[in-house]
């Protein structure tokens, strides 16, 4: 199924302990490259988180954060006896050494990492109440990127359709052209009163109509038509096999402008450039 790149997704999720809310954010990008923003005693699940992305989504630039709140019950502050202990001990050492030197007051100390500790639920419990939360979140990016990728395809097929239209329409207006190119060659030389051997003027003539023919051009084109059709409707992710195919498709077009002998394939090549170029910017956010 053909799924966007771009998406938004923002998971709440309440416990006993308190609450925690993910939010994720994906944009275009060429590989997967994800980024985290955890609290710091949640930074041992990243690896799993990680993991998760892998296996969900191939393509994209994916920012994750995480906010935690505790709740009143799960807040309660501890101040922890042995260290204090020990930091008084060693102030009481620093005194001796030191005559003029600051006790330290009681901001200072609680200051101090570790002298403060916050009676705190199963560590556990919450890693995996963050994990849970992150497979929602991850569940309602895959099914956005997937709502705007069936708009995208959508878009792209239909551009398909005006490409079939245009290529339909130079194969039509094409022996006409090339039958006036040779009629006008023939009477440019009849109204100068050059004499020039027939048998060369024949060559030259269908050297010329050689050099203008873009039938296979045009057989290209539809080939490149059925084979985007063909990678639309594939599973997985198909973004790099249609920009490929959007500069095959641009070469054609690009040939095809360059044998124009009439306002007609002139203007029929600019038109499948414009719709080239709105298919490849859209094919750019497709995973």
């Amino acid at each position: 199924m053909t799924a966007s790149m771009t998406s938004f997704a923002r998971v709440e999720s309440s416990q006993d302990w308190g609450t925690l809310v993910w939010e994720i954010r994906t944009v275009n990008h060429r590989y997967l490259e994800p980024h985290f923003r955890l609290p710091d005693n949640m930074r041992e699940i990243e690896p799993r988180l990680r993991d998760l992305l892998r296996k969900n989504l191939s393509r994209g630039k994916v920012e994750c954060s995480l906010k935690i709140t505790r709740s009143e019950g799960n807040s309660q502050i501890n101040l922890n006896q042995a260290l204090l202990h020990e930091l008084n001990g060693a102030l009481e050492a620093i005194g001796e050494i030191v005559s003029k030197a600051k006790r330290a007051d009681a901001l200072d100390i609680l200051r101090w990492p570790g002298v403060l500790e916050q009676a705190e639920t199963d560590i556990g419990l919450i890693h995996n109440d963050a994990v849970d939360a992150f497979e929602n979140a991850l569940k309602q990016v895959q099914e956005s990127r997937e709502r705007e990728g069936a708009e995208l395809k959508q878009f792209i097929v239909q551009r398909l359709e005006g490409i079939g239209k245009e290529t339909a329409v130079v194969r039509k207006f094409m022996p006409d052209l090339l039958k006036a190119q040779r009629e006008k060659i023939t009477q440019r030389l009849s109204d100068a009163k050059v004499e020039i051997d027939q048998n060369r003027l024949e060559q030259e003539l269908v050297f010329l109509a050689q050099k203008a023919d873009v039938e296979e051009e045009l057989d290209r084109l539809e080939t490149h038509i059925n084979e985007v059709t063909r990678v639309l409707n594939t599973k997985g992710a198909v973004g790099r096999r249609l920009d490929f195919l959007m500069q095959e498709l641009n070469r054609e077009a690009n040939t095809l402008g360059s044998k124009a002998v009439g306002v007609e394939v002139t203007q029929s090549a600019v038109n499948l450039k414009v719709l080239i170029e709105q298919m490849r910017e859209q094919v750019q956010n497709i995973e």
